[in-house]
């Protein structure tokens, strides 16, 4: 079965994600504001969710039209062959957003939506009452300047979640905009790695992941693989094949944090995420950051002041780390910060800037080359 994919991403990774379909021989690939959109078979569906490093989640597109009425929105909806992908016993809750739309209630929205599904599979199956009972397809509408979008959302939980990660410090970076910085620094598991302020490890450990070629999604479950429409047997294959393409080699990762709670718990995750015999940890200061290199990386996310530190001890720290990084030799640096004075006092403009969201906290990358 042909299908169209739909994959949400952060806001400035839309290239990133586009990057990696193409990379994946994935068709029509389209990069779109906020989302990536390519063509496929249930195959690429459980390839793409194995695989992706940057995506949030996967979307199966049932269709699309204008909606500027309830009336439009329901007929829409029942025209769309939900029967092929929901079967008779299947629970299918519905949720969804509208921006600039002149549907705006999402809670009227779903209704409509509800009842106009089962209106159709009503008329398909013959039945008058739903048990949904068995598996869960969860429909997802976006109402954007009134064109109504349905979808069936494949990930269940983000592709964030790789599964390796159940604990975690205050404010942790997310693991998809983790692998994004990483990949924007170019490293590939040749030169060192290092993250002087590791937090609970998270960008260790996605650089570990990329240095060995290591499927993000590999140990952990997808809300369609419980699906009846589709052969549990793509989901087997995209499992096998995808360790057929790890790397092997001598990588130099290191990461450190000056909180010994903060250490023992990225060592844990390394262990979940089967990368500790590649990342060495430490505790460590980073502003007497000293470590030697021929050639290396720094990629980090250090508190930001708005959400863990005073803005004052935040300036304090970039300073301080300024001094340790710019006397360090051979050493690039891609550093997120929110903090709008932080160039001032980080003692030095970047080379490049590259905007990026965490969460929803509007951020920068500064790059540093030397």
């Amino acid at each position: 079965m042909e299908l169209t994919f739909c994959s949400p991403c952060h806001f400035g990774l839309e290239g990133l994600v586009a990057d990696e379909m193409r990379r994946l021989n994935f068709k029509n690939v389209r990069a779109e504001n906020g989302r990536v959109r390519f063509d496929g078979t249930e195959a690429d569906l459980a390839k793409a969710s194995v695989n992706l490093r940057c995506a949030e989640r996967l979307l199966v597109e049932v269709g699309s039209f204008e909606a500027t009425t309830f009336d439009q929105l329901f007929e829409g909806v029942k025209a769309l062959p939900f029967e092929n992908f929901i079967p008779k016993n299947a629970a299918f809750p519905v949720k969804g957003h509208s921006i600039s739309s002149k549907l705006f209630s999402i809670s009227d929205c779903q209704s409509i939506i509800k009842k106009a599904v089962v209106t159709r599979l009503s008329t398909k199956y013959g039945l008058e009452w739903f048990p949904e009972d068995a598996e869960k397809i969860q429909i997802q509408f976006s109402i954007m300047n009134d064109i109504a979008t349905i979808y069936l959302d494949t990930s269940g939980d983000g592709l964030h979640k790789r599964g390796y990660r159940p604990a975690h410090v205050a404010a942790p970076l997310s693991e998809t905009l983790a692998a994004a910085m990483v990949i924007l620094s170019r490293y590939r598991g040749r030169d060192d790695f290092a993250d002087p302020f590791c937090g609970s490890g998270t960008l260790a450990i996605e650089a570990a992941l990329i240095a060995k070629n290591r499927a993000p999604g590999l140990n952990r479950s997808f809300a369609a693989e419980d699906w009846s429409c589709i052969d549990r047997k793509v989901w087997r294959d995209a499992r096998e094949e995808a360790p057929t393409r790890e790397y092997k080699g001598d990588y130099r990762i290191f990461a450190s944090d000056i909180d010994p709670n903060a250490v023992e718990i990225a060592k844990s995750n390394a262990v979940l995420a089967k990368v500790d015999d590649i990342v060495r940890f430490e505790i460590a200061d980073a502003t007497k950051f000293d470590r030697k290199t021929e050639r290396g990386v720094i990629v980090t996310n250090p508190p930001y002041g708005e959400r863990i530190m005073e803005k004052n001890e935040a300036e304090e720290l970039y300073s301080a780390f300024g001094k340790t990084y710019f006397a360090a030799e051979n050493w690039n640096l891609y550093l997120l910060s929110s903090h709008t004075e932080f160039e001032r006092t980080f003692g030095k403009n970047a080379d490049k800037k590259r905007k990026l969201y965490n969460g929803m906290i509007k951020c920068d990358l500064y790059m540093y080359l030397k």
